[in-house]
């Protein structure tokens, strides 16, 4: 599979399991001119914003690659232009997930809640 299949089914995946576990996908594949977000998701009042990764082949050690401070700034920049154009969730607490797809060694989904923060 080429990698855009891949990562379509990996955030069909992830945004399952979300629903499975109790959240509403707010949005998918949010973008504006300076990111993306894969998916925003709400629960229990809290916006969460989820970055997925599909690495069949993958180790900590690529997915620490793949999210690098750059790549973590921008989703946190893009998660802003979200908020202000969504002015209902100002008041909301904000987290940031990051859910890895088929990695070897994890289970099929691995969920890390609050893996990082804006204050990078």
């Amino acid at each position: 599979m080429n990698t855009k299949i891949t990562g379509n089914a990996g955030e069909q995946k992830a945004a399952d399991f979300l629903i499975e576990n109790g959240y509403s996908i707010l949005e998918r594949n949010w973008r504006t001119k300076g990111g993306e977000i894969d998916i925003i998701a709400l629960k229990e009042g809290k916006i969460v914003f989820v970055e997925v990764k599909s690495l069949p082949n993958g180790t900590p050690e690529l997915l620490q690659n793949e999210l690098n401070r750059r790549k973590l700034q921008r989703i946190v920049k893009t998660s802003k232009c979200f908020l202000l154009k969504h002015r209902q969730y100002s008041n909301s607490y904000v987290r940031y997930d990051v859910i890895v797809i088929d990695m070897p060694g994890f289970p099929g989904v691995y969920h890390i809640e609050n893996a990082f923060t804006e204050l990078l």
